[in-house]
């Protein structure tokens, strides 16, 4: 069996455009993730709070963060996606946030070949209250488990394509890969 963070391309035009493996469609309430050793989705926990993720959420193939994850994505779709779905996605921009004292940036993108959000190109084409959403959702998520998140702030595409980058420099670093 092979794990699809290892072993599925980031695509052919990376930064801009990369895969995204899908873990969790938008609008469900399981926290699923990837196990890390056999590359299947397990179900980490059913959302505490009475919440559902404003977009479909998952990760960016070989890739690593200092959480000692793959990075995050949250991909903009009118569908929602099934799990373990490779979806092309537009980077437009990123949520960066604390999670337990830990940074944990998120991607934001739109799904390349979904005509309905394909036209934006910058998270500033996103209306101000789907932002606010966003920021709502994960800042209370974790509200009645007694755990903190912060979000400090929305920046642009390029930052977004900066830290994509270095995610990749890491995860070539951590598994010695060229």
């Amino acid at each position: 069996m092979t794990n699809p963070w290892h072993s599925v391309s980031p695509g052919n035009e990376v930064p801009h455009i990369v895969n995204a493996i899908i873990e969790i469609p938008k609008g469900c309430r399981a926290k699923y993730e990837l196990d890390k050793e056999s590359g299947l989705l397990k179900l980490d926990r059913v959302l505490y709070s009475s919440v559902y993720y404003p977009a479909n959420y998952g990760f960016i193939p070989q890739s690593y963060c200092d959480d000692h994850d793959p990075l995050d994505i949250l991909v903009l779709s009118q569908v929602d996606c099934v799990p373990m779905c490779i979806i092309e996605a537009k980077v437009i921009g990123v949520m960066q946030m604390i999670d337990g004292g830990e940074a944990d940036d998120k991607i934001i993108a739109v799904a390349a070949n979904d005509m309905s959000v394909n036209h934006i190109n910058d998270i500033s084409e996103l209306p101000p209250h789907f932002i606010e959403e966003m920021r709502h959702f994960f800042e209370e998520y974790k509200t009645l488990e007694r755990k903190t998140v912060k979000v400090e702030e929305f920046q642009d595409k390029a930052k977004a394509e900066e830290i994509i980058k270095k995610s990749f420099e890491d995860y070539r670093k951590i598994f010695k890969q060229s």
